[in-house]
């Protein structure tokens, strides 16, 4: 399971020549930052080392830099219609879903076993309150009455911090870590920041939306608190 391992020492540093042979640069967060201050809150954001990000606001407003098209597209029409737009998810590959209204979703180049738990699920009337997902087809989701994930491993590895800090509150997956938050306390695996391990271990906001890329990181309420490091 990919979610389980480290990325292959080769495969690391294919990735990392590919990159600077594209020119890639670590994203800088100021536009981030500056948006956050300007609107003067943030209920949430999708951020990304090399490939955009957004920062959401009041019901359905946001700030986007370098983000996908289709994404911007999708937002913009989310917006213009006046849907509350919850979560974004947003990979390095450039994935995406969107998270708006009553259990609606938008997405592009999901894993196809999580677009299948999400149609199950909606057909059912289930209520989804966490997705994420990465480039390697790891994913963990969540709604009123169930916690799932792409693999077996992850699955067991969730249900054991369950059985130690109770519901499931939010997940992160990115391409070489995951935490899961739940109600009494959290767990990860891979390369989190120790800041972020810190502020999750001290902090007195529920964490119902968390989002990590490299050293940079997020957290919120989901409405009003939050805490980041960008």
């Amino acid at each position: 399971m990919t979610a389980l391992r480290k990325i292959s020492n080769a495969l690391s540093i294919a990735l990392l020549f590919l990159a600077l042979s594209l020119g890639a640069q670590p994203r800088d967060r100021s536009f981030i930052r500056n948006q956050i201050t300007r609107n003067g809150e943030c209920r949430n954001v999708a951020i990304t080392q090399y490939n955009g990000d957004l920062m959401l606001y009041g019901s359905n407003g946001y700030a986007a830099n370098g983000c996908p098209a289709g994404l911007t597209a999708a937002l913009n029409e989310l917006n213009a219609k006046g849907e509350y737009i919850d979560d974004v998810q947003l990979t390095e590959g450039g994935k995406w879903l969107i998270l708006y209204g009553n259990n609606g979703f938008r997405w592009s180049d999901i894993p196809y076993s999580l677009e299948q738990k999400i149609r199950e699920w909606n057909s059912m009337g289930e209520i989804i309150s966490s997705v994420s997902f990465n480039d390697y087809g790891d994913w963990a989701a969540v709604s009123s009455n169930y916690v799932m994930a792409s693999d077996s491993r992850i699955q067991d590895w969730i249900a054991e911090g369950m059985r130690k800090y109770g519901t499931v509150w939010t997940t992160c997956i990115t391409n070489d870590s995951m935490v899961v938050v739940f109600e009494e306390g959290f767990t990860f695996l891979g390369d989190i920041p120790y800041t972020l391990r810190r502020e999750l271990s001290n902090t007195y906001i529920n964490v119902y939306r968390l989002k990590i890329a490299g050293d940079s990181w997020f957290f919120s309420d989901g409405v009003s608190r939050y805490r980041y490091n960008m």
